[in-house]
């Protein structure tokens, strides 16, 4: 694949160029419908001038509330075209949340899904600045319900011609809102460069850790309102790929596509690959066409990845980043994938054109081996939070985003992760990282997965608590799970107190919320112990 001069770094001009040198070549598969690049081209044409009749202009924010589909992505190059900013709405989300976004990002115009139309129908009138509502299913010919129909309709009468938004590598395109683990979520707003600098970067350095290729065929199984969804299917599409949408993961369903559509390339979670490998239809042919396998949110233990790479006989990298790195920043390549390595102990090393560094809390450059506050400095990175100046000064400091991570550099250059920087916990000065103590917890038979946090103390500062559920059918008492810790980990690191519970709570994206659960356990009165936090 040839390098993209960098002025032509943008999501329409990608479009574009692909429509005009592959034509029949499909851009997006989902739910048994084929779109090809030229279709994809002339459709979002379509749409771009209808947002232009709509009012809508360089700038203006778009919102969208729907699941993953060809419709979804098509408004997202269409508001390329257009000039104007799509800010994806998480469909998970209740319709207070969903206000939130809509009135803080000040959207002019909202694309629905039949499934969601309710929750806009309750914020709609209060939200001053939202000029238009679009349906965006309908009925057929036939009077049949059918996906698209209503946003096929509203575009129907525009030229198919293209549009000229005036806007760079250095425009906003995508406003990504955050998980909102600490308070209100925060609308990060990415430009078209956030989806070029990788690919452009690792080409001059002659790496392929992570690459897209214009014959991959890419299985997009994670949520599209966030920035590992959006990026591996955009990263896909300027190669000029193909993506296989799936509106919401399913383990036998992405092992059915895989197989039927011949998937190259995914990203996944590791519990995802871990149900994947699990469907009873997941035999040996079902993963030839595999290249290589991301995956990220979670480290992999050495078992699971004993099982994948017997299962899917692929290479494997795990990647670092975040919404406001826009991009991957830290890889551990696929040569360090084998059983024994020591480096599955990291995440891995800068991507190419990307630095990271650890800072202590006076913001001076840490030595390798101490633990301090994650830094990153990439091209990729976001323009800053969406009408928040304070809060984009204090993560984007120059050129360095300031993670909300804390973890140390080895001497090799590896990045190894220790816990968010919020979750330290300080018992007698001692900082505890409870990824720590939750990764030493689960290595008991009989722990399904474990929250650990600190609650006030009067003698220590803090004391350490720990949440767990148990695998169905198994049990442990407080005493044997304390002694599973004893030389596993340093005894002030150890929890004092165990409760037991059905489920841990986690935001829409699936992180486990400490927050919440240091909530519930300072009031067990309201919440007994046993029932799921």
């Amino acid at each position: 694949m040839t390098d993209i001069p960098r002025e032509r770094w943008t999501l329409h001009h990608s479009s574009r160029a692909h429509a005009g040198s592959r034509p029949d070549h499909p851009a997006i598969v989902c739910e048994a419908q084929v779109t090809t690049y030229d279709k994809f081209h002339r459709d979002s044409n379509r749409a771009a001038h209808a947002l232009h009749t709509s009012g809508i202009r360089r700038g203006d924010r778009v919102a969208y509330l729907g699941r993953e589909s060809a419709n979804y992505y098509l408004v997202m190059i269409a508001c390329a075209k257009a000039g104007a900013v799509l800010v994806p709405v998480n469909w998970r989300l209740t319709p207070h949340e969903v206000d939130h976004i809509l009135r803080d990002s000040r959207a002019a115009l909202i694309f629905v899904d039949d499934e969601f139309w309710d929750t806009v129908a309750e914020v709609r009138h209060q939200l001053r600045g939202l000029r238009r509502v679009i349906r965006v299913d309908g009925t057929d010919p036939y009077g049949e319900p059918a996906r698209g129909a209503g946003l096929s309709a509203w575009a129907a009468d525009q030229p198919e011609t293209d549009l000229t938004p005036g806007t760079g590598p250095d425009d906003a395109v995508i406003q990504i809102y955050t998980s909102g683990t600490t308070g209100l979520p925060k609308g990060a707003v990415l430009a078209h460069r956030s989806f070029f600098t990788l690919p452009h970067a690792s080409r001059a350095a002659g790496v392929d850790w992570i690459d897209w290729l214009p014959e991959d065929v890419a299985l997009i199984s994670l949520p599209g309102f966030g920035v590992a969804g959006i990026g591996w299917f955009l990263h896909t599409f300027n190669a000029g790929g193909t993506s296989v949408i799936m509106p919401q993961f399913d383990p036998q369903e992405a092992v059915r596509l895989i197989r039927e559509h011949r998937v190259t390339t995914t990203f996944a979670a590791p519990a995802m690959l871990q149900a994947m490998a699990a469907e009873r239809a997941a035999g040996p042919e079902a993963f030839t066409s595999l290249r290589k396998i991301a995956y990220g949110a979670a480290p992999m233990s050495e078992t699971l990845l004993k099982q994948c790479l017997a299962t899917y006989d692929c290479e494997f990298a795990q990647i670092y980043a975040s919404t406001e790195t826009g991009s991957v920043a830290v890889c551990l390549p696929p040569a360090a994938h084998h059983p024994g390595s020591t480096r599955l102990t990291s995440v891995g090393l800068p991507c190419p054109g990307t630095e990271v560094k650890v800072v202590g809390p006076d913001g001076d450059t840490l030595p390798p081996g101490a633990i301090g506050q994650i830094c990153v400095r990439t091209p990729s990175r976001m323009l800053g939070y969406w009408n928040l100046p304070e809060a984009t000064a204090r993560t984007l400091v120059g050129e360095w985003l300031h993670m909300g991570d804390a973890g140390y550099l080895d001497e090799d250059g590896h990045l190894h992760l220790c816990d968010r920087i919020n979750d330290t916990i300080i018992v007698a000065g001692q900082n505890i990282y409870p990824a720590e103590v939750e990764k030493a917890l689960a290595a008991h038979p009989a722990v399904a997965e474990a929250a650990v946090v600190g609650l006030p103390d009067d003698r220590w500062g803090e004391s350490v608590h720990a949440a767990v559920v148990l695998r169905p059918g198994a049990s442990a008492t407080p005493r044997e799970l304390l002694l599973s810790l004893r030389g596993r980990i340093a005894d002030y690191k150890i929890p004092g107190t165990y409760h037991v519970v059905d489920a841990l709570p986690r935001n829409p994206s699936g992180k486990i919320l400490r927050r919440a659960v240091r909530d519930r356990l300072t009031a067990p009165a309201r919440h007994p112990l046993g029932s799921a936090l």
